[in-house]
């Protein structure tokens, strides 16, 4: 008997995808769903051809096996379509909006740069015109030329190379340009926000006064009706906000630039670059505002220091003295910046020179001045016959008119002038130096610390900054100021080589009338050398003899009383050693007198008893005691003959009688007189007086 075989099931084999229309209305994801049940009816087909008494597993496994190869294929490459298209479609907007953000870097440089424009050269002139004149007009635009022509220069060099933005090269143009400014970007706009405080304080300072500011507004619209401004702090304000922009449209055009662009790194640089510079400017900016808070020099009454005394000030004083104590006295260590004392020692032997030189400036024009003020040529000196009094005439009065007077002006504007605003210039640096000592006691105090407060977190800031300011910015000034004291000695110098041209060019055309013009050039100036110096000693012998005359007292006839003292102190210590005082004196230590100008004293010691011979004892005629030694001269009797009578025509000298005067020297001279009558000469003998003390005050 056979037995029933059992039919074994069939290998399945897929059959081909049956060919379908493709609808161009169809969507990817509607076809692929089309494709799914395209396949599921071509699979149960199959199945159906298999024998029915099959095992149903197998037509189960059969359709999961024709999902399970097909499908992943076809939605594979639906997807990587579709992640191209979309790729496609970013790209496009991320150049799109890179493209915008350049186009706005551009656009609105070039409009920055015209605002400021008519803000400088339209706004300014018609502000200048305004009566009356507005103070500290130009102290509102400074520094601004500066980032005007830093803005311009970049649009410049945008220019020369005629790319577009849509151009491929137009963001490596835009990144060396900056990059090439990023230097002058940086020194034009640090300076200009440096200054901002003060251009907003002047500006407050004209909106307090309403007539003055309602014309300003006036001027401002109509000059700029485009932009409807009211203050010119809506055009001055546009650096301070356009140096911060920067960063922000290059980090934006970075932002939407795709990592393989050729100028991708040069970009990068640049967005760096950028943030740096702003950072860099507000340090700056930072360390200004240090020094401005405290190179100030206040000019406080004692009331107003004592207002300002309270318990915070007096410790923070206190431990800084007690600081300084330690570090003099060797109990603490004192922190030792060579680098920073080398810097202050050349700052105040900088400072000594420029002082010692102002005072020997104002000096010499000082005596320019009083040497101007003297006319002799003006006066007639009885010498209008003489060649070399009329010559001297012409030579002085063409220097005091025309060459001396231009010398001292430019003495003035080239030398002194600028001596006196760097002298005021170093006020600063020697303010903050002073600080900068105060300040580091405070942080020495703290140093030590491990952790400090808020306070003291401050205290260490302040001197960190003053510290670094100074050693960045005090050889900068060092060296400039040197160079501005070099160039006033030069220019000293030359002043005076174009005085001697231009009086040298004077005197050739009176050469030939002068007396000693023939000399040879070495016995010339041995003849000038010793005529001036024989001309300053007599000078200085005439003013010494005019100063003794002057300082001598006048003549003054005896009181009653005084001829009774001296006829006492005569009688009792001999006439040699009698003396008069020359001034008033006032007694200030024990035994001293106290005498009037021409008391009489005689001599007793010409010493005290410590033997100090600046101090002499002496008879008052009555009282004895001290009187300094410089304040007594020797007195002498001399006579006088009174005048001859106007009656009589010779007087013999056996009648020449006188009253006695008094002076310090004799002085007899001897008079002749000749009648007009033919009659033998007799000799009158006068005493003439001379000059004496006065015992009576003036």
């Amino acid at each position: 008997m056979e037995s029933p075989v059992r039919a074994e099931p069939a290998t399945p084999t897929l059959a081909p995808p049956a060919p379908r229309n493709h609808t161009p209305s169809l969507s990817p994801r509607a076809e692929a769903k089309e494709k799914r049940s395209e396949v599921s009816e071509g699979t149960a087909d199959e199945c159906e051809a298999v024998d029915t008494e099959g095992d149903p597993i197998c037509l189960s496994l059969l359709s999961k096996m024709t999902v399970f190869v097909e499908a992943p294929a076809e939605d594979a490459s639906e997807k990587a379509a579709a992640e191209e298209v979309a790729a496609k479609e970013r790209a496009e907007r991320e150049a799109q909006r890179q493209l915008l953000a350049t186009e706005e870097l551009i656009y609105t440089e070039r409009n920055y740069l015209r605002l400021l424009q008519v803000c400088t050269c339209t706004i300014r002139s018609n502000l200048q015109k305004l009566q009356p004149q507005l103070p500290n007009l130009d102290s509102m635009f400074l520094y601004i030329e500066e980032v005007i022509d830093v803005s311009g220069r970049l649009l410049s060099l945008l220019d020369q190379k005629q790319v577009t933005p849509h151009d491929p090269l137009f963001l490596e143009t835009l990144c060396d340009a900056f990059l090439s400014l990023s230097t002058d970007i940086e020194s034009a706009y640090k300076e200009y926000l440096s200054n901002y405080n003060t251009v907003t304080a002047l500006e407050n300072s004209y909106k307090q006064k309403e007539p003055l500011w309602t014309e300003m507004v006036k001027v401002i619209k109509s000059s700029a009706p485009e932009v409807n401004a009211t203050s010119l702090s809506f055009f001055l304000v546009m650096p301070v906000q356009r140096i911060a922009r920067y960063p922000l449209l290059l980090q934006t055009i970075m932002k939407h630039t795709d990592p393989g662009h050729p100028a991708y790194s040069l970009l990068e640089q640049t967005a760096h670059a950028a943030v740096a510079v702003n950072c860099r400017i507000n340090e700056y900016k930072r360390f200004r505002e240090v020094a401005d808070k405290y190179k100030k020099t206040e000019t406080l009454t004692i009331r107003d220091k004592i207002n300002r005394l309270n318990s915070h000030s007096i410790a923070k004083k206190t431990a800084r003295l007690s600081q300084f104590i330690k570090h003099e006295t060797g109990i603490a260590p004192k922190l030792v910046d060579e680098e920073f004392d080398a810097l202050e020692g050349f700052f105040y032997l900088l400072e000594n020179g420029i002082a010692v030189l102002h005072e020997n400036v104002e000096t010499y024009l000082s005596h320019l001045q009083r040497f101007l003020s003297c006319r002799p040529e003006e006066f007639d000196l009885d010498m209008d016959g003489e060649k070399p009094a009329i010559c001297y005439k012409e030579i002085t009065a063409a220097l005091r008119q025309w060459i001396l007077p231009t010398f001292e002006k430019r003495m003035r504007t080239l030398v002194h002038k600028p001596l006196c605003a760097l002298r005021e210039l170093l006020v600063g640096p020697r303010n903050l130096i002073r600080k900068r000592l105060d300040k580091l006691l405070d942080y020495e105090l703290i140093e030590e610390k491990p952790s400090l407060s808020y306070d003291e977190q401050a205290v260490a800031n302040t001197y960190k900054t003053i510290n670094t300011l100074l050693l960045n910015e005090l050889p900068q000034f060092n060296g400039l100021a040197l160079t501005l004291l070099w160039g006033m000695l030069g220019a000293f110098s030359c002043l005076h080589k174009d005085l001697a041209a231009d009086m040298e060019q004077l005197f050739q055309g009176f050469a030939q009338q002068l007396p000693h013009s023939s000399l040879e050039p070495n016995a010339f100036w041995e003849w000038a050398e010793c005529s001036v110096l024989e001309g300053a000693r007599m000078l200085e012998t005439l003013c010494r003899n005019v100063e003794d005359q002057l300082n001598a007292p006048i003549v003054q006839p005896l009181s009653p009383g005084s001829q009774k003292c001296l006829k006492a102190l005569t009688d009792k210590h001999g006439s040699g050693k009698i003396y008069q005082l020359t001034g008033h004196v006032v007694g200030t230590r024990d035994l001293d007198l106290s005498l009037n100008r021409g008391e009489l004293v005689a001599i007793i010691s010409e010493m005290d008893t410590r033997g100090d011979r600046r101090r002499w004892l002496v008879d008052a005629g009555g009282p004895r005691g001290y009187v300094p030694s410089s304040k007594l001269v020797r007195y002498h009797q001399v006579t006088m003959d009174p005048p001859p009578s106007p009656h009589l025509t010779v007087t013999t000298m056996d009648c020449a009688g006188g009253v006695r005067r008094h002076s310090y020297t004799p002085d007899v001279r001897r008079h002749s007189f000749s009648p007009d009558t033919p009659q033998p000469v007799r000799t009158l003998s006068m005493t003439m007086p001379c000059f004496q003390v006065s015992d009576t005050p003036w």
